[in-house]
């Protein structure tokens, strides 16, 4: 019998009390209700519909026609998407859209333009599934929308997804904040803001928003920007338990700042001054003589980087010396470690330097011979500021706090005084351009003594700025749980008799275990704060 010829079963309204319906996609088909797997047409028999409840679904085999009923009404009344398309393409659509939300993210994460998804990763993902995987790619591809529109719409559904459960857990925690006003090439006044809390134990950090300042820099302008978007996201300023911010009067002044302002609402706020931008505004303080230097070595780093003629030339006389670098870096003063790194690459141990000179021998003789005079000033700052963005690179990272940030400070500062004194010996070993330099070259008395000085005048600076740092009081089971613990066992057992502890140990030293402990519980909420 031909196939158009085969009968055709219709469905009986009966088969519900057997939990099977008219297939939804397929009037020739039907559906079993408790697993929504469809039958062909063959199999709509009673017997068989008995047999597939039976063995499939016994627990269901004794429900009456009622349960069945109500099964169907639910059924009916879900979404029809849900029930036109097959499981299997609702699973493909749902990797579809997972894939384009994961590569926008991807896309979003690498700061590329967001047309490289049609421009460039489509035919990726086709070149790779056609020759690697031998899979037609127009029905994969399909699946995954990384037209430009819908990249950037994935962005702002995954960031306001972020932000709101961001905004929701800081409705109930206290947390630390952190701002930062900068102005952007545009002349266009941009708040970043970020948090710091305790989440599952962790010390979190997270940006909480990036908004423009559109008339104004001023502190009140900053507060009011701060409180509007508090007051829309509903999270209360008194959870705000420190706030950390630069040195700027429109953040720090005392009547008219941000902080003045925050404190209006949260008195008992704690207030921190940027540790990296105190550091930055030392490093700053220079003579007048290795001021007008460090302006000498930027003139001359310009000269040969602004011309393309000059930096070609430049570039091939390092080749023919076989210097170890053949660019210079230029100086930016937004960018701190870039001094530093400037100087570095540019004396680096003279093999860059003696390029430089023997460039400018031809082209600016003034110059060269400047530089040749002042060769000793060059090597001591390049060594001074290599050490600074040691000390720049240590204060920052997510996980940095107050205990780490004494660390890191503590030791920079009482090294100074040690640096002067190995300097006012010659013993340069800390100092290893300047010490290369002393077996060619005699370093002068003169230039000695104006080392020195900078050096003291460095120190007295960096203890008056990290005031508050350098005289916190950390104790000692925070440092070393382990040692502490020892100690305070072998003193125990030293002290113990047949009377309590409290007979062998004086009452001031209980009193001040209990403001030791109150101390540190009080504190704890304010301990995990710093600005990068």
């Amino acid at each position: 019998m031909s196939e158009s010829k085969k009968k055709c079963r219709q469905y009986n309204a009966e088969y519900l009390k057997h939990g099977f319906v008219v297939s939804p996609g397929n009037m020739k088909a039907q559906m079993c209700l408790l697993c929504e797997r469809k039958f062909s047409n063959e199999s709509m028999r009673p017997c068989m519909m008995v047999k597939h409840l039976h063995n499939i679904h016994p627990d269901k085999a004794n429900k009456n026609l009622a349960y069945f009923q109500s099964l169907h009404e639910r059924f009916l009344r879900r979404p029809k998407l849900d029930r036109s398309l097959p499981s299997t393409s609702r699973t493909q659509e749902h990797d579809g859209l997972l894939a384009s939300y994961n590569i926008s993210l991807l896309i979003a994460k690498s700061g590329k333009a967001h047309t490289i998804g049609e421009e460039l990763l489509i035919p990726v993902i086709s070149e790779v599934l056609n020759t690697v995987l031998h899979v037609p790619a127009a029905d994969v591809i399909k699946k995954v929308s990384l037209s430009n529109d819908t990249v950037q719409r994935r962005i702002d559904d995954m960031a306001a997804d972020v932000e709101q459960t961001l905004c929701e857990f800081l409705k109930t925690t206290q947390f630390s904040l952190q701002l930062d006003e900068s102005i952007l090439p545009g002349n266009e006044a941009l708040l970043l803001a970020y948090v710091r809390f305790i989440k599952a134990e962790q010390v979190v950090q997270e940006m909480l928003f990036a908004k423009e300042l559109v008339t104004d820099t001023r502190g009140e302008s900053i507060f009011l920007v701060l409180k509007d978007f508090f007051e829309e996201k509903e999270i209360p300023l008194s959870n705000i338990t420190a706030v950390a911010t630069d040195g700027a009067p429109a953040m720090t002044g005392r009547q008219r700042g941000f902080i003045a302002h925050l404190k209006q609402i949260v008195p008992d706020i704690v207030a921190v001054h940027c540790v990296i931008h105190r550091e930055h505004l030392a490093a700053k303080r220079l003579s007048n003589r290795l001021n007008s230097l460090l302006r000498l070595v930027i003139n001359a780093i310009s000269k040969i980087k602004s011309n393309p003629l000059n930096d070609r030339l430049f570039r091939q006389l390092c080749e023919e010396s076989d210097a170890e670098y053949s660019r210079l870096l230029l100086h930016t003063k937004v960018r701190w470690l870039s001094k530093g790194t400037c100087l570095t690459r540019f004396y680096c141990l003279f093999e860059l330097f003696e390029a430089v000179v023997e460039f400018f021998a031809s082209y600016d003789n003034a110059l060269c011979e400047n530089l040749k005079k002042r060769e000793s000033d060059i090597a001591y700052l390049a060594d001074l500021y290599f050490k600074f963005n040691e000390m720049n690179l240590l204060l920052q990272g997510n996980e940095l706090n107050r205990i780490t940030t004494k660390a890191a400070v503590c030791g920079f500062v009482r090294k100074l005084p040690l640096l002067r004194r190995n300097l006012a010996r010659r013993e340069l070993g800390q100092f290893p351009n300047l010490c290369a330099l002393q077996v060619n070259v005699e370093i002068k008395d003169d230039d000695v003594e104006a080392y020195c000085q900078h050096l003291d005048m460095l120190h007295h600076d960096l203890s008056a700025r990290y005031e508050d740092i350098l005289g916190m009081e950390v104790p000692s089971w925070v440092i070393d749980s382990f040692s502490a613990a020892d100690a305070a066992e072998l003193e125990l057992q030293q002290g113990w008799g047949t009377s309590g502890p409290r007979d062998h140990f004086p009452p001031t030293r209980w009193g001040n275990h209990a403001r030791m402990r109150d101390s540190v519980k009080c504190d704890c909420g304010k301990l995990f704060f710093i600005m990068r």
